[in-house]
């Protein structure tokens, strides 16, 4: 059964880091907490809709830091909030390696505008 809603978050990962899955899914949930934050900063009523919508979130994956930054890039340009991850270097990762890219919450269609082509994780 699928539900429809008009607002999602996504998070784009690299894939290229072959990170294990707990470390993947820490990173996951940084980008998730922080983009979300960031919105709720910036357009608080978006972010509570977003909420009342069960927090609908879609993981997609890159290949490369190249790529992820030129989906922030294309991001901005489109007046998406969007942040940038970067590793405390505690465990698998030098400190400071990006992982991956929170976007939104925003409306769908905008989103997908810019990350609608990227494959699922």
């Amino acid at each position: 059964m699928e539900t429809e809603y008009n607002i999602k978050q996504v998070i784009v990962v690299r894939s290229d880091l072959k990170m294990s899955r707990g470390k993947l899914s820490t990173q996951v949930a940084h980008a998730s907490v922080t983009a979300f934050y960031e919105t709720l900063q910036k357009n608080r009523e978006l972010a509570i809709k977003w909420l009342e919508e069960g927090q609908p979130k879609i993981v997609v994956k890159v290949d490369s830091i190249e790529e992820l930054l030129s989906i922030k890039e294309e991001a901005e340009k489109n007046d998406l909030i969007s942040v940038v991850i970067k590793d405390a270097g505690l465990t698998e990762l030098e400190p400071g390696t990006i992982t991956c890219l929170g976007i939104g919450p925003d409306y769908r269609e905008k989103i997908d505008g810019v990350t609608g082509r990227l494959k699922l994780l």
